[in-house]
This record gives C-alpha cells, structure tokens and sequence, in this order.
C-alpha cells in the first residue's frame, strides 16, 4: 500500500503531523513542497498539506490538488486550497497560536465522530475570507466563519486548526479519518 504524503511547507508543526501518523500506524512519509506533481501522484494516496509562513512559499502544493488524490489542508494548505479554487484568503483579527472553541455544522467524513463543539489550537494570522464556490463549510467559530471546509466529491478538506497537536480536542480522529478516506478512494 502506498503511503500518505506529508507536505513540509516549512511549519513548525509539520514533522508533528507526521509523528502522529506514524503513531496511528499509518503509513506516511514527508516531502518537500518542491516535489514534481508527477513523482508525488505515482508514489501515494493522500496528501496533507502542511502549514507554514507564508502561501508565497507553498512551492508545488496547489498542482497536488491536480493530481486526483485525497487532499487535507492544515492552516497554510486550507489557504492554499481556498486560493486554488478561487476562494479568499487574508489576515485574521487574531495573529499568533491559540485555543479556539469550534461548532461543527457538518459531519462529513473528515469531522465524521466529533461533538457538535470542539475546542482546538489554531493560528488565525491568517485565513479564509470566502470559501471556494462548490466547497462546503463544516465548520465555524467566533472569530472566523471558516474554521473547516471540504469539496467531498473531489475529497479535498481543509482546516484552519492543528490536529497535530496535543491541545486540540481529539486531533487523531482527523487523521485516522483521512486515513480511511485514502483507502477508501483506492488511488
């Protein structure tokens, strides 16, 4: 079976997404974000995009979402998915790492199992203004309308909080979540 992908677009908390993979046992492997679309397409079955500084510096990352594949955005990859399909993304009332209280208004297959509020660490330096036409919300909090979003027929979500980490409420169920999803596409 292929691996998951991790995308490295330079986050502190990249290396987190892929030790917890790894603690799930889920297969996964990190990448840089100038890996060619084609090597990354022959080699996995989903891909999470990383955060990191800036969306100047996402590298590769919006030809992935070209390749057909499962695609989870963390924080920089919701806004590098926003963007790609036309979304908008800009500075947030909030800079910096925080807790964040979050309602769930869509179950979908990457929230499926969470309450309908959760509470989860998240940088809204940055974020998404308008969701990409075609893409559903899932979920929201007080200071952004656009705390998670998905296009399921293509099987790509984003979220503006880090799973990867130990303060957000029940972060592994994303990845394990995500992880059925990739399997469940068969790519």
């Amino acid at each position: 079976m292929r691996p998951i992908y991790v995308v490295n677009n330079f986050g502190q908390f990249n290396h987190l997404i892929l030790r917890a993979l790894r603690d799930l046992e889920i297969d996964a492997s990190m990448i840089s974000n100038t890996t060619p679309p084609h090597q990354v397409s022959e080699d996995c079955r989903g891909i999470i995009l990383g955060g990191g500084p800036s969306i100047e510096r996402g590298g590769n990352c919006s030809q992935y979402l070209d390749l057909g594949l499962p695609v989870l955005g963390i924080c920089l990859g919701l806004h590098i998915i926003a963007a790609k399909f036309g979304g908008i993304v800009h500075q947030g009332p909030r800079g910096g790492y925080g807790p964040v209280e979050v309602e769930i208004c869509e179950h979908d297959d990457i929230l499926s199992g969470y309450p309908e509020k959760i509470s989860v660490w998240s940088s809204h330096a940055d974020e998404v203004l308008r969701i990409p036409e075609g893409f559903t919300c899932l979920a929201f909090s007080d200071i952004c309308s656009a705390e998670a979003i998905a296009l399921p027929e293509k099987h790509i979500y984003g979220l503006q909080w880090h799973p990867e980490v130990s303060h957000t409420f029940e972060g592994k169920r994303v990845f394990e979540n995500f992880d059925r999803v990739s399997l469940d596409c068969g790519v």
